[in-house]
């Protein structure tokens, strides 16, 4: 990103997240002289910051006032308590959150377009912006990742180009409770689903469909609002009161009738993606339809039944902003995906390891679903899962734990952290789950188990302690991985909780 002349000053505690992160890189190419600190300065994004030239401090101390910026940027990480937080309100210096600077500073009149939803926000915003930029339309981004595509998380618009972010329902700040889409008024937003996730600041989905709500009646009656058809609880959203247009996207195995109507009672949808015969590498072969007219066939790189509904939000809300249908299905296949999403990550000795974000039960359940589509013959899966999120440590989801793994051959769990038993939760799956509190044991565990053809999908919202990279090393340290043939996967009482 080219910078332009110099402006104030700002200082972003919490900058080593991708949204600070991206907040920072975005205010250095205006101009913005930016500085920031972290409790862990670590690549990718120190990387990252360091080549806008943007300087890093260790921690939140107080002797960062020496600093003495124009402006005090705060992240959610930031919380009472730090010494800089704690003199910043002592002395009353100026403050804001990402989400408000982003508005107030960086985003102003751009055409600004918004994705939202539980599941498939970074995969639809690298999409959306991917799409735009195939087309021409050189549009900014920031994203809850990196696509491949582009290689950052952030990136300014082009004079007169739309901007797309992802639009989180997480509360601001410690000072603001507010969700953090409610700083953004865009011309065409994505409501892609909607379930219950964040139970450390949401007593229940009604709280977070009031969020949704607040934020729908703040959008321009001269917008598009995209959204999945068929969800109840962003049908129970629009019924509150909305003044966009509303079109719905969905994704199907049959086509629509010609004028548009649908023969189910939910309001039909402007956009859908009809399934055909998958192409020889077995990836999904989609039939575009919009207005209720057939527009041509798709190749989706993206595995799994939810990256169909990612792909038509994206599709809509890309024409919505100008883009001819007929060049986006052009430029779907050229979408290389998102670090960490289905990442493959390596493979060794015939095993393929893949890394993904999956945090919760249904985008568990739906990351399995489009590995299992994709398995070569005689392969099986291992999930290696870590509970990580807040809503996890809290235990809230672990009734749905068991049935979101079913799909896998084998599942290792990993109990660090948590004050609740994984073996328990993971006990309707029997002998072929298992709970480790031990992270070294259960990559042991797994390279055992492994054989040649089989795939190993890691999720976690974390870094998992390097993982990846420590399955890699131990399955090339061994002549080549087991060739049974058996669910089992060995014991050690001192590190594990079997289950069943």
């Amino acid at each position: 990103m080219p910078v332009v002349q110099c402006r104030m000053h700002i200082h972003i505690i919490g900058i080593c997240g991708t949204f600070m992160g991206g907040v920072a890189q975005l205010a250095r190419a205006k101009g913005y002289t930016v500085t920031g600190c972290d409790a862990q300065v670590y690549p990718p994004m120190s990387d990252q910051l360091a080549q806008a030239g943007i300087n890093l401090i260790e921690g939140f101390a107080a002797d960062q006032l020496a600093l003495k910026p124009d402006l005090w940027v705060v992240g959610n990480v930031a919380r009472r308590g730090l010494p800089l937080i704690e003199e910043i309100l002592n002395r009353k210096l100026p403050m804001v959150s990402g989400p408000q600077f982003m508005a107030d500073h960086v985003l102003g009149p751009t055409r600004l377009a918004a994705v939202s939803g539980t599941h498939g926000k970074t995969t639809t915003s690298a999409l959306l912006a991917y799409l735009l930029d195939a087309c021409g339309l050189s549009p900014g981004f920031l994203i809850g990742g990196v696509p491949e595509n582009f290689g950052v998380s952030a990136r300014s618009a082009a004079d007169g180009a739309p901007f797309v972010i992802e639009a989180d329902e997480y509360d601001t700040a410690f000072f603001d409770k507010r969700s953090k889409f409610l700083h953004y008024r865009a011309e065409v937003a994505i409501l892609n689903n909607l379930e219950f996730d964040h139970a450390d600041i949401f007593a229940d989905l009604a709280a977070i469909e009031t969020q949704f709500h607040h934020w729908v009646r703040t959008l321009p009656s001269a917008g598009a609002l995209w959204v999945k058809a068929k969800e109840s609880a962003l049908e129970r959203v629009l019924a509150k009161g909305h003044y966009s247009p509303v079109y719905r996207f969905d994704h199907a195995e049959g086509a629509p009738a010609r004028d548009g109507s649908d023969t189910t009672p939910e309001p039909s949808a402007r956009l859908r993606l009809v399934a055909t015969t998958p192409d020889d590498s077995g990836r999904d072969r989609l039939e575009v339809w919009l207005d209720g007219e057939p527009q041509g066939i798709v190749t989706s790189p993206l595995w799994g039944d939810h990256n169909r509904a990612n792909l038509a939000a994206a599709l809509g809300a890309a024409v919505s902003l100008g883009a001819p249908i007929a060049d986006l299905i052009a430029a779907v296949p050229g979408f290389r995906g998102i670090k960490r999403r289905m990442q493959l990550r390596g493979e060794r000795s015939g095993v393929r390891i893949f890394d993904d974000f999956a945090h919760h039960p249904t985008a568990i359940a739906t990351t399995l679903q489009g590995l299992q589509r994709h398995q070569r013959p005689g392969g099986r899966i291992l999930a290696v899962l870590e509970p990580r999120s807040n809503t996890m440590k809290m235990g809230v989801m672990r009734a749905r734990l068991a049935e979101s793994l079913a799909q896998a051959h084998a599942v290792f769990g990993f109990s660090g952290g948590l004050d609740w038993s994984l073996g328990e939760a993971l006990a309707p799956l029997g002998s072929k789950a298992q709970a480790f509190d031990s992270l070294a044991v259960l990559i042991e565990a797994v390279c055992r188990e492994a054989q040649a053809g089989d795939d190993i999908l890691v999720m976690s919202n974390g870094a998992f302690g390097g993982i990846h990279e420590r399955l890699l090393a131990t399955l090339a340290a061994c002549q080549s991985p087991n060739a049974h043939t058996s669910n089992s996967t060995g014991s050690d009482s001192s590190a594990r909780a079997a289950v069943g």
